[in-house]
């Protein structure tokens, strides 16, 4: 199945690519052939995505349209690893441009924020248990860190807490999240949401949308204390690599998303060379 991402423009003005054919012996004998070149223009009204000629829609059938050419060329390319079966369930990225463009739960840029700082509350990296030692020392040496550069990074505190009820965090340390999450838009910050409600940790998102961690990381850390037990009592091996493997997919899917949004859409006119 053929599928590629267009710029809602005229016809004249979409990104061009010239043939990609190399030239034969005879051919290298004649007139010089100009050298490939791409025209990027700024998008008016953002990206579609077309599926064999047509155009893809919402599930509440709006034109399905994205901010940045990176984002579209991201979603033709989770279309085309579908086979003859789509999997809706495996295209994270398509799901999370349906939400954006649909927003079927209304809620508005405020809510998305307080959705996302409400974690803190029972925050995974925040939440330390008494006992066995090893676990205790295993969480600390591997959480305290992350807490560490987030109280360092935004000035705020943080702390943990051993108590059921999870640590007191300062309005401050909420108000300046709040202020922090605010400057993105609303596409990257349902992007944000998202891998805050896989990872249940709005401390290991920052450190992901800040490039201070991996996903591998991030998944690691949100997954500590069930590693732990796994490592200690064993598992259903194919259970565990499966759940493991899909949380991965989702954290990366969702931190790829806010970066891609994140972009700024404004690109001035010029010409790349192929």
């Amino acid at each position: 199945m053929w599928r590629r991402c267009l710029r809602l423009r005229d016809v004249g003005r979409r990104l061009l690519n010239l043939p990609r054919s190399g030239l034969t012996a005879s051919e290298g004998l004649g007139p010089k052939l100009p050298t490939p070149i791409r025209a990027y223009v700024p998008p008016a009204g953002g990206f579609e995505i077309n599926l064999d000629h047509r155009k893809l829609r919402t599930p509440q059938g709006k034109l399905f349209t994205v901010p940045s050419e990176a984002l579209a060329i991201a979603v033709a390319t989770e279309w085309d690893s579908q086979q003859d079966t789509i999997k809706m369930y495996t295209m994270h990225l398509t799901t999370l441009c349906n939400t954006s463009l649909d927003n079927p739960t209304q809620r508005d840029k405020d809510q998305l924020i307080r959705a996302a700082v409400k974690f803190l509350d029972t925050d995974t990296v925040c939440y330390r248990v008494e006992e066995p030692e090893t676990l205790v020392e295993l969480q600390r040496n591997e959480w305290d860190p992350v807490i560490s550069w987030a109280e360092k990074r935004y000035g705020v505190e943080i702390g943990s807490s051993t108590s059921i009820t999870g640590p007191s965090i300062p309005a401050r340390t909420r108000e300046v999240l709040v202020s922090h999450l605010a400057s993105y838009n609303m596409w990257a910050l349902q992007g944000i949401e998202f891998v805050v409600t896989q990872l249940k940790s709005l401390v290991l998102t920052l450190g992901l949308t800040d490039l201070r961690l991996t996903v591998e990381q991030a998944v690691l850390l949100s997954r500590l204390e069930e590693e732990y037990q796994i490592q200690k009592w064993g598992n259903i091996e194919w259970a565990h690599d499966y759940e493991l493997q899909e949380l991965r997919a989702r954290t990366a899917a969702g931190t790829l998303f806010v970066h891609l949004c994140s972009e700024s859409t404004a690109v001035k006119h010029k010409l790349l060379q192929g």
